[in-house]
């Protein structure tokens, strides 16, 4: 008997996690039952990033053994991704002063959460700055990085180990095939864990439906229209031109992440879909080392979506208030998230976490985050496709500057998915 692929499983998943939810509104006993089924996946994705990362990292980097080259990379990707996140901000700022989201809106009629614990999240980081990020990439006890999920220190460890690796020669290769063996085992756990994705789907997003109500999102439509507006803006027109610049074609990245891309739109989750994005893009032409630096990198430096979204919602939130921001107002935002939203993707709720330490530089209301936090997790799943998208992109076009793309693999992979029926594997 023929099965649907992954893609159409996932999808049936959320629709009918939604009609579950839709159904079910402001039933307890929804969360109840499915709560622990969507946490239960969440918590197995979890499970296999960290030994994904780590031995793909050190195979990736022994194979190279130049750490000129490592140096070179490393400085290559930053100077990227300082300049898409940039323009993300810029996009996600322009698109608020053309549409105005925020004007008009009558805040009476709007429902408040509770944001006591991103505040206390949000004491905790508001001393973070550009200096402390590159400060804390290092380690101080290897172990506790492990169990804190802290990926900027556990890449830097195993860039050192890769190298440490390659530098002791014939010694070093039965530790090379060592973590070859967990990559390869590992990645076969990720393709049985995606066998439970879409009942992690369905009880992830019948839970939030039947939390906040598909009710909740009228009276702040217009900020999901333009939010959602300026994230396909951004990965159609910016995305797309960074990918023509270096000669891929952007509708081919969406084909061979289809899955991908649903499954992190459901569960507004990027570690998700890491482990089959280094995968994919792997077999997408993109060299190990590159693939396994640059994608877990960008977790804490490349969120796209995040940033674009956390401009907007700044600017939104000043016109509920009526509060008319200068030029020069904005301009200071800009530099300021550029700042606070690096090396923090580990901290729960980030983009809230992000706003509420950055907002009350320019004088806009921390209260105001209360209005939106209702559909934060409707706006959450638009951005972490863009923070997906972004990061794959950027793994392409680190191998490109590299000179190390394989375009042959690349167009053979892609030939094979075109090839591939849709409904069925």
């Amino acid at each position: 008997m023929k099965k649907f692929g992954l893609a159409w499983q996932i999808l049936v998943g959320l629709i009918l996690g939604i009609a579950v939810g839709a159904i079910f509104y402001g039933n307890p006993e929804v969360q109840t039952y499915l709560q622990p089924i969507g946490t239960i996946f969440i918590r197995l994705i979890k499970m296999i990033v960290i030994p994904i990362v780590i031995s793909s990292l050190i195979v990736g980097v022994a194979s190279v053994g130049d750490i000129k080259k490592l140096g070179s990379l490393g400085g290559k990707t930053i100077l990227y991704f300082e300049i898409i996140t940039t323009i993300a901000i810029i996009i996600g700022l322009g698109a608020a002063n053309l549409f105005h989201p925020g004007t008009g809106i009558d805040m009476e009629h709007l429902s408040k959460k509770d944001i006591g614990g991103y505040v206390s999240t949000t004491e905790q980081v508001e001393t973070h700055s550009f200096a402390d990020t590159f400060v804390n990439i290092v380690p101080q006890n290897l172990f506790e990085s492990l169990v804190k999920g802290d990926m900027l220190a556990i890449i830097f460890f195993s860039v050192f180990f890769g190298l440490g690796v390659a530098a002791i020669g014939e010694k070093g290769k039965p530790v090379l095939a060592f973590f070859q063996g967990t990559a390869e085992a590992m990645f076969y756990v990720t393709n049985q864990i995606m066998k439970f994705a879409p009942f992690g789907v369905f009880a992830l997003i019948g839970v939030t439906v039947s939390t906040f109500g598909v009710s909740s999102l009228i009276p702040l439509s217009k900020l999901i229209f333009t939010v959602y507006g300026a994230m396909v803006f951004f990965i159609l027109v910016v995305l797309g031109f960074v990918a023509k610049l270096v000669g891929v074609n952007i509708f081919n990245l969406f084909r061979i992440l289809k899955d991908e891309l649903i499954l992190a739109y459901s569960t507004a989750s990027s570690e998700a879909v890491l482990p089959k994005v280094m995968e994919k893009m792997e077999r997408f032409g993109c060299p190990k080392a590159i693939t396994a630096f640059v994608i877990p990198t960008g977790y804490s430096f490349n969120l796209d979506g995040s940033t674009l979204y956390q401009a907007l919602a700044a600017i939104f939130i000043a016109q509920m208030y009526g509060i008319d921001l200068s030029l020069s107002q904005q301009l200071s935002l800009m530099l300021v998230l550029m700042v606070t939203s690096k090396g923090i993707a580990g901290v729960p709720g980030v983009s809230f976490v992000v706003l509420l330490a950055t907002l009350g530089t320019v004088g806009i209301p921390l209260e105001g985050l209360a209005f939106i936090a209702g559909i934060d997790r409707i706006l959450d799943m638009a951005r972490t496709v863009v923070n997906v998208v972004g990061n794959s992109l950027a793994a392409v076009v680190m191998s490109k500057w590299e000179k190390q793309y394989d375009t042959e693999k690349a167009e053979k992979y892609i030939n094979e998915v075109k090839e591939a029926k849709p409904a069925i594997q």
